[in-house]
């Protein structure tokens, strides 16, 4: 069983609306390209959560299931509008089955890394495979890491510094392992930590999990809006489709 780091004091405060992620310009594109890749097929999001996807992928007709680990989230989504069309699975997405074929399975925001393993990555593949019905696409957006970048022997990148936030990535390179720590504070003396450990694969390193898993890349792109994806890319979209 995967751990929880999602549980009821993260779930109540996860909702921040004026984060970018719960935008137009972000969330118009990741449902417009789900609902064509789901046709008039149901859909499944592994890791559910609060249903910043879910929900508005919903309005637009497409038959919504999900995956959660956390009881906590899915009670925030049980609280908003429109939420009684979609059926949620308390459960693990290495290991969690529900009934039905699906046309679409996607995971989003970098939450394939939650999964600090390379074998419980995997094993998110066969989820996604085990729930697909032949022609049905598996989509993943995370990022790309940031390597690179770095100078020879450091191990940490700052993501976001503003007043009320610090953000830094922290890599170790021998294990594939990072974790992303959080400073938060809302009067800008005071801050609070938290952090949350991730496993980074390289889209190289999907793609072969997808072959594991019986299903084979069809598209990447470097965001939701289908903008090509380079050497300069920070994250892709991927999409592997079961023959």
């Amino acid at each position: 069983m995967l751990p929880n780091y999602f549980d009821r004091d993260v779930a109540e405060r996860y909702d921040d609306t004026e984060d970018a992620m719960f935008s137009p310009e972000v969330l118009g594109p990741t449902v417009d390209l789900l609902a064509e890749l789901a046709g008039d097929r149901p859909a499944l999001e592994l890791a559910i959560g609060t249903g910043r996807v879910a929900l508005p992928l919903s309005e637009r007709g497409v038959r919504v299931h999900g995956i959660e680990l956390s009881e906590a989230m899915v009670d925030q989504l049980r609280a908003k509008p429109g939420a009684d069309r979609i059926e949620v699975a308390i459960g693990d997405m290495t290991s969690a089955r529900v009934e039905g074929g699906f046309g679409l399975v996607y995971l989003v925001f970098n939450t394939i890394g939650n999964v600090t393993t390379q074998d419980g990555q995997v094993a998110v593949f066969e989820t996604a495979a085990a729930h697909l019905e032949p022609g049905g696409c598996f989509v993943i957006e995370t990022g790309v890491p940031i390597l690179r970048r770095l100078p020879s022997g450091e191990r940490f990148a700052v993501f976001d510094h503003t007043d009320g936030h610090v953000g830094v990535d922290e890599y170790d390179v021998a294990t594939q392992l990072m974790w992303s720590h959080h400073y938060t504070s809302t009067d800008a003396t005071t801050y609070t930590r938290s952090s949350l450990p991730l496993r980074y694969a390289w889209p190289a390193e999907l793609d072969l999990m997808a072959r594991i898993a019986g299903l084979r890349l069809r598209d990447r792109w470097s965001d939701w809006d289908r903008s090509a994806f380079t050497g300069e890319s920070t994250k892709h979209v991927s999409v592997w489709v079961k023959p």
